[in-house]
Order: structure tokens, then C-alpha cells, then sequence
């Protein structure tokens, strides 16, 4: 028989967004396996309805036939051939009517009970396993809110000693109904096998005993098959045994752990603190702002993944992205009364998140974790080399810094330390030097945004600055003045994929590469999530615009496009390189990707001709010329490609995206 799938019975304990997501994988098998089953005892009761129908009715045809004698037929002269034949039949027919009796016995008690005991037995075990395994998991999210809501107050250690013992309790509780429920999880695939096989092979048995007669119809290869099936059923029943026994006895050793696996922070003194990680992976209080002065704790699955910190709530498939640790600073802090609380400082000094540990070790953990990662020490041949030479760094971040003396204290470290970092920061990773073409054109490591999370103005504040943002979501734009006097107006339904800052515009060879890493990337992190936006191609400017609101996302200068092209094979994907000013007096290069209801090239064809007119607006005959290569339809309108496009929705946008007016 082939291997079948197990549920983990060592990691019953640490409860971790993984293997909830596979747990819930086995669920959802046991919920389509119990549909399944209730549909195969309606055929099977059907099937044994019928049978039982065949024994009354050929009881019914035996009478019949013995009360044609006793019929007084008025011309019945000369019909004792046929009583006598009828009576021969009759016999015949009460034959069979023992045979039809003794397989729909056989039916019911080969057939029908099996699937019966199993649904009844084995599928609602498994679902009240479920049913505590939920009850107990409840019970140990309430104990650990309460457990994290303990205050450092020293009069507070009989309440603690409390919640600990409470906290220690409900973590056993709920190992013991997890541990239950996945070796009954485990149990239910062998179970599954056997209980489909097993009436069918009942049924068969019952019909070749019912068909005394026309046994010789069975072929020997028949004969074989079915020997064949009660082996394999016999087979399986030998490994649920030892399965079973298996489980029984990794229970057991599961269960017999120290009393410290189930208490957390039970070694307050000497803690043993690896400070030479780097990745960690654990549950956390995540601080959260509800209002001005009002703050709320979420407990959840936090890991790091390269250089960012990752978030995956319970039951989620996958983590999202809370983080970015490069060059990130980490310190403990004091908040709200709470214990085990740290803070991740972003590159630019600005506040970032506020996280919680259940213990003074994953506390110090987590932090030296995260002081590892932010100097980008994994991207190294031997990342815990270089985490032991910077130990003496991350152990600076897990004293709290209470006071404007110590924090000037800590910013001016040893000059033994500077030059230690100075040597680590010259570390530089040998995968960097694989692909040399590559980095030419995209700096390995860029960050990638999936989103455009800044309205127009915000992103010339960023770029160009001395513009006020309406704080009430509108831009100063929205009316799009310029578009009414710009030759060249044309919209098209875009959805944004994605953009990365990129180190050259002197080709198109840069856009396609930051599309495959831009498709790469949503591929690797599981974001299938995209913003639709509506592209306006004027003869000034590209605007993204929100289909809802009509407010303007992002706006470029046509003069400031540099580079557009689509995608060679996948029609729809177009990308184009914006050269914008930055206000360090320098400029930088970013390539977006975009996905569109259309081909990329009429995206392209409209962003060229746009350029063109620029280039002729000087010349009022060298612009009449251009503006008559472009044929008019019936109504005046610019038509910019010969096809119409075909997914229009028929929405006033899509209509627009095939003409432009002059």
C-alpha cells in the first residue's frame, strides 16, 4: 500500500501557524470523507431496500402461483399441466426466496454495518476530538492573555504563581486533546481505506454465495482479485495495529516532558540565551493603536525570512510582511506595564513596532536575532561566524534605554566595536557576482513594492517637495486641468504588479528583468492581490487614477518616462522607467509594471505618440503633420491602433482606452 499523509505528533505542542494549516488540510479530507460516506450508506441502504423488496415480492410470486389452482375459472377444464408446472415454479420460486432472505442478511450484516460502525464509530470520534481540541485551544489563548497582562509588580507573585499554574494547565490540556485528535486524524487514513473496501468486498461475497449456479461466470483471475482484496484489507488492519502502537508510545514519551516545556518563563535566573541566531520564529503580543491613547495586544505567529519580519496569523496559508530588518535598529523597552517588550527602530529613526515575548529568553532571543539580521549578516558564507563577532553589539539592545544620558552613551560605542563593524560591513555575499548582466541593470537585494500606497501630491512632496496634501484624500489635481487642453487623451484599465528602483535606462532589457523579479517575487510570497487603477495617457503626463473615487494615485511627467516596452510573451504586461529628481540634488531611476485589459503595446504605441508631441509642440507644421498620420473615425475622435480592443467590459473607461480625442 502507499504511504499516507501524518500529522506531526511533535509539533502538537508548539501549535505553530503551519501546522494548523496542515491540520486543516486533514479537517477538511475528514469533513469531504464524511459527506462521501453518508452518500455511500444511502446507496448501499437503497441496494439492501431493493433486496429486501425481491424477498417479499418473490414470497408474493409463490402465492400467486399456488392460487391459480384454487381459482375458479369457469372454462379451467384441462389446466392440471399448468397447476403442476405452476407448483414446480412455486418451489423454485421459494427457493430462491430463501437465497434472496440469506443475502439480504449477508447485505446488512457485510455491506451495511460496516459503513455504519464507521461513520458512527470512527467519523464522530474524530469529530468530537475536533470539538475539545477547539475547547482546549480556547481555553489556552485566555490563559496566555491573561498570563500577558501580568503586571512586574512584586506583590503580584501569588496572582502570578496563579496564572502560571493556570497557563501550565491549559497548555497540558490542550497537548493532550491535540495530541488525541492528530493521532485520530493519523488513524482515520488507514480507517478510510479499509472501510471503502471492506463492503464492497462483503457485497461481492454475498452475490457469488447468492449465485451458487453461476459461480463458473467468476474467473479465476476474479477469484484472485477479490483473495486479493481481503489481504489488502488484512494488510492494512496488521499497520493500524502497529500504527496505533507506535502513536501510543510516541504519546506517551510526548507527554512525559519536563514541567518546563508547558511553563513559560520557568528559569527566571540563568536562562539559556542563544544570542547567535539568526532566524527565529515564535508567537508574540503585537502592539496595536486603536485611538489617541487607547493601545491593543494581539497574539501572534511571528518568523523571520531573510532580512524581513513576517507575520502569519492562525489559520492563514501563508505570512505577510510586517518588517523590513535591514539596518533596523532593536532596543527593550518599557510599555504599558508590561514585561518582555522590545521595539524595532526603521533606518530613518522612525517608530516602528512594539512586540511582546513570553519570556526573558525569547525576549533576548528575539532581539539579538533581529540586531543580527539588520547588519545583513545572513547574505555572508558564514553567517554565525560573523553573529558571533557581533555579540557584543546585539547584547547593547537588550538593556532598556530609560534615559537621554544612556542613549547618548550607547550612540558613541568603543572604537574597537566601530572597526568591527566596519570589517563586517564589508562582507559582501559571493552570490552576488553569478549573474554580472543582472546587477548592471537592478542592484541585487532591491526592495520590491507591490502597492501604490501614496496619492499624487504625497509622491511629488517625496520627490519634488513644497506641496500640501488635502487631508481629506482628494489631491489639487483631481480636476486634471491639463487634460483638457492636451492633444493626446487616452485611458486604459490597468492593475498595478509592482516597482523597483533600477541602476540604468539605456535599454528596455532593464523593464524585463524587473518583471520577472517583480512576478518572481509575488510568486515566492503569495501576494495575488493587485490595485486596479485607470492609466491616462496624455501629451504631459501618465496618471494613475482610482476607478472608485477618480483621485489621481500617482502622476509622471511624459518628459520624465525614459524607457516603455511590453512584455515579448505575455501580451499584457507593460513596464516603463521614470527618471525623477531626488532632493539630495541627484536622480533616481524606478521601473513599474503593470498588467492591462489590453495589449501593452497600444499602452506603448499611446506613450510614443505622447512623446512625439512633445517633440513637435515647437513646430505648429511638424505637429499638424503628425496629427494628420493618425486616421479620424466618423465622429472626430483620434483613433491610435487599427484594432479595437476585444475585453472591453463596455465601461465608459474601457471605451475610452480604444480613442483619443484632439
Amino acid at each position: 500500500m502507499p504511504a499516507v499523509d501524518k500529522l506531526l505528533l511533535e509539533e502538537a505542542l508548539q501549535d505553530s501557524p503551519q501546522t494548523r494549516s496542515l491540520l486543516s488540510v486533514f479537517e477538511e479530507d475528514a469533513g469531504t470523507l464524511t459527506d462521501y460516506t453518508n452518500q455511500l450508506l444511502q446507496a448501499m441502504q437503497r441496494v439492501y431496500g431493493a433486496q429486501n423488496e425481491m424477498c417479499l415480492a418473490t414470497q408474493q410470486l409463490s402465492k400467486q402461483l399456488l392460487a391459480y389452482e384454487k381459482q375458479n375459472f369457469a372454462l379451467g377444464k384441462g389446466d392440471e399441466e399448468v397447476i403442476s408446472t405452476l407448483h414446480y415454479f412455486s418451489k423454485v420460486v421459494d427457493e430462491l426466496n430463501v437465497l434472496h432472505t440469506e443475502l439480504a442478511k449477508q447485505l446488512a450484516d457485510t455491506m451495511v454495518l460496516p459503513i455504519v460502525q464507521f461513520r458512527e464509530k470512527d467519523l464522530t470520534e474524530v469529530s468530537t476530538l475536533k470539538d475539545l481540541f477547539g475547547l482546549a485551544s480556547n481555553e489556552h489563548d485566555l490563559s496566555m492573555a491573561k498570563y500577558s497582562r501580568l503586571p512586574k509588580k512584586k506583590e503580584n507573585e501569588k496572582v502570578k504563581a496563579e496564572v502560571v499554574k493556570e497557563v501550565a494547565a491549559a497548555r497540558r490540556k490542550q497537548h493532550l486533546s491535540s495530541l488525541q485528535y492528530y493521532c485520530a486524524l493519523n488513524a482515520l487514513q488507514y480507517r478510510k481505506r479499509a472501510a471503502m473496501m471492506e463492503p464492497m468486498l462483503g457485497f461481492a461475497h454475498a452475490q457469488i454465495n447468492f449465485l451458487k449456479k453461476g459461480a463458473e461466470m467468476f474467473s479465476q483471475s476474479m477469484d484472485s482479485f477479490l483473495s486479493s482484496v481481503a489481504d489488502m484489507i488484512q494488510s492494512i488492519q496488521v499497520e493500524l495495529e502497529a500504527e496505533a502502537e507506535k502513536m501510543r508510545v510516541s504519546q506517551q514519551e510526548l507527554l512525559s516532558v519536563d514541567e518546563a516545556t508547558y511553563t513559560p518563563d520557568f528559569d527566571l535566573t540563568t536562562p539559556q540565551i542563544n544570542r547567535n541566531l539568526i532566524q527565529k520564529a515564535g508567537y508574540l503580543n503585537l502592539r496595536n493603536k486603536t485611538g489617541l491613547v487607547t493601545t491593543t495586544w494581539e497574539r501572534l505567529y511571528f518568523f523571520t525570512q531573510g532580512g524581513n519580519l513576517m507575520c502569519q496569523p492562525r489559520g492563514a496559508v501563508a505570512g505577510g510582511l510586517i518588517q523590513d530588518l535591514d539596518n533596523c535598529s532593536v532596543m527593550a523597552v518599557d510599555c504599558e506595564d508590561r514585561r518582555y517588550c522590545f521595539q524595532i527602530t526603521t533606518p530613518n529613526g522612525k517608530s516602528g513596532i512594539i512586540l511582546q515575548a513570553e519570556s526573558r529568553k525569547e525576549n533576548e532571543e528575539w532581539i539579538c536575532a533581529i540586531n543580527n539580521i539588520s547588519r545583513q549578516i545572513y547574505l555572508t558564507d558564514n553567517p554565525e561566524a560573523v553573529a558571533i563577532k557581533l555579540n557584543e553589539t546585539a547584547l547593547q539592545a537588550v538593556t532598556p534605554i530609560t534615559s537621554f544620558r544612556k542613549k547618548q552613551e550607547s550612540s558613541c560605542p568603543s572604537q574597537t566595536l566601530r572597526n568591527s563593524e566596519m570589517e563586517n560591513d564589508k562582507i559582501v555575499p559571493k552570490e552576488a557576482v553569478i549573474v554580472p548582466e543582472v546587477e548592471e541593470l537592478i542592484a541585487p537585494g532591491t526592495p520590491i513594492q507591490f502597492d501604490i500606497v501614496l496619492p499624487a501630491t504625497e509622491f511629488l512632496d517625496q520627490n519634488r517637495g513644497g506641496r500640501r496634501t488635502n487631508p481629506f484624500g482628494e489631491t489639487e489635481e483631481d480636476t486634471f486641468p491639463e487634460a483638457e487642453d492636451s492633444l493626446l487623451q487616452q485611458m486604459f484599465i490597468v492593475r498595478f504588479l509592482g516597482s523597483m528602483a533600477v541602476k540604468t535606462d539605456n535599454s528596455t532589457e532593464v523593464i524585463y528583468e524587473a518583471m520577472r523579479q517583480v512576478l518572481a517575487a509575488r510568486a515566492i510570497h503569495n501576494i495575488f492581490r493587485t490595485t486596479e487603477s485607470h492609466l491616462m495617457v496624455t501629451s504631459q503626463a501618465l496618471r494613475l487614477i482610482d476607478p472608485q473615487t477618480q483621485v489621481s494615485r500617482a502622476n509622471f511627467e511624459l518628459t520624465s518616462v525614459t524607457q516603455f516596452a511590453a512584455h515579448q510573451e505575455n501580451k499584457r504586461l507593460v513596464g516603463f522607467v521614470v527618471r525623477l529628481p531626488e532632493s539630495t540634488g541627484g536622480e533616481s531611476l524606478s521601473t513599474y509594471v503593470f498588467e492591462s485589459n489590453s495589449e501593452g503595446e497600444k499602452i506603448c504605441y499611446a506613450i510614443n505618440l505622447g512623446k512625439e508631441i512633445i517633440e513637435v509642440q515647437k513646430d505648429p507644421e511638424a505637429l499638424a503633420q503628425l496629427m494628420l498620420s493618425i486616421p479620424l473615425t466618423n465622429d472626430g475622435k483620434y483613433v491610435l491602433l487599427d484594432d479595437q480592443p476585444d475585453d472591453s467590459d463596455g465601461s465608459p473607461s474601457a471605451n475610452r482606452g480604444a480613442e483619443s480625442e484632439a
